[in-house]
């Protein structure tokens, strides 16, 4: 199934990698994925769910939550397999702390920096107002879809680092 089948409300992850993956590895992690999801349930009941590669650096895995909501252990047992994966394919993958942007414009490629580094680049001018960022806490892909993921930084949380 993939994200296009899954209405607006569906819970959405989205997971970064910490380095662009090799071919072989990128095939290996959306293997992984989709052999997880399609035995995905939640207290024993089915997810709806589905999975997109973007840009070579995101993972964005969606659940219909009408048909089935996840539940804790389910949403604990994708972070597992994550990170299991992350061991397999030294790369990180979960984790809350870097910062996403376009570096180069807004064709630019992805780049993954932590706090500091985008405080840095804020403060020499390589990132303004206009930057593109990429807000990985959204968590509906309603909010995927109105381009709330992928946006200039004065529009985003990431303005208060240009404050």
């Amino acid at each position: 199934m993939s994200l296009s089948h899954l209405p607006d409300s569906a819970r959405l992850w989205v997971f970064g990698t910490s380095r662009p993956l090799e071919t072989h590895e990128e095939a290996r992690l959306l293997e992984e994925v989709d052999g997880f999801l399609e035995g995905w349930k939640a207290h024993g009941h089915p997810l709806a769910a589905a999975k997109e590669w973007r840009y070579g650096r995101f993972l964005l895995v969606a659940v219909d939550e009408r048909v089935t909501p996840p539940s804790g252990c389910s949403i604990d047992a994708l972070v597992r397999r994550l990170r299991q994966l992350e061991s397999e394919l030294s790369v990180e993958l979960v984790g809350s702390a870097p910062v996403w942007f376009r570096e180069g414009g807004t064709d630019g490629p992805p780049r993954r920096v932590s706090r500091v580094e985008f405080k840095e680049a804020v403060a020499d001018g390589r990132v303004t107002d206009e930057t593109v960022v990429f807000d990985l806490a959204i968590t509906r892909l309603g909010d995927l879809r109105a381009g709330r993921w992928e946006l200039s930084a004065g529009e985003s949380w990431h303005r208060t680092y240009l404050e």
